[in-house]
């Protein structure tokens, strides 16, 4: 395969299978699986998208169209800082709100996940760059795993492919990638698990 080629592939599927697309995804997982109609699963999934991934990717493109961010998936270290400590306050509402709301438990420990994830990156990011495309795609594996068995299983393939991409754009090396995808798994486990999921 040429390198424009892969190039065009691995930009694609980065763009496709990029964090905030992977994020609702989750939180529709979620829902499905702790609702008992899909009508009611999507008003989960709706709230849960309004108060914590859009109000993220607003700022994201604010910050883009000001220059502050060379771009919507920025992988310059310090442009990451900003972006983590916003996630880390909606998701912060967003616990809150659910709280307030009576969800159901399973969507309160996607949140808890995504909360203890996000502080243990941002910590990392202070001093060293990890792929936040490959811990969603890698937490979103992880979860239809523990939510649908084996079938939910086959999303881990779709972990090797967006590493792949990461690596191939020169976003990340492979110890970052390597890096993400191992401890977005075990964030989810370890929270699932205290939520008695596993």
């Amino acid at each position: 395969m040429q390198k424009e080629t892969k190039l065009r592939i691995a930009n694609l599927v980065s763009n496709i299978l990029n964090p905030f697309l992977l994020a609702l995804i989750i939180i529709m997982l979620l829902a499905l699986k702790s609702r008992p109609t899909i009508l009611s699963a999507l008003r989960w999934s709706l709230v849960l998208a309004v108060v914590s991934i859009l109000p993220v990717m607003l700022v994201v493109i604010y910050l883009v169209h000001k220059g502050r961010m060379g771009s919507l998936f920025s992988s310059v270290r310090r442009q990451r800082t900003e972006i983590y400590l916003l996630t880390g306050a909606f998701t912060v509402i967003d616990y809150i709100v659910l709280l307030q709301i009576h969800a159901p438990t399973m969507l309160i420990a996607g949140v808890v996940t995504a909360l203890f994830g996000l502080i243990l990156f941002m910590c990392i990011n202070l001093w060293w760059k990890i792929s936040l495309h490959t811990a969603f795609m890698t937490g979103l594996a992880t979860i239809s795993t523990i939510l649908y068995g084996w079938i939910g299983a086959s999303a881990s393939v779709l972990v090797l492919l967006v590493g792949w991409s990461r690596i191939e754009l020169k976003e990340h090396t492979l110890t970052q990638v390597i890096a993400g995808a191992l401890l977005a798994a075990l964030v989810v486990i370890v929270t699932f698990y205290l939520f008695g999921f596993i």
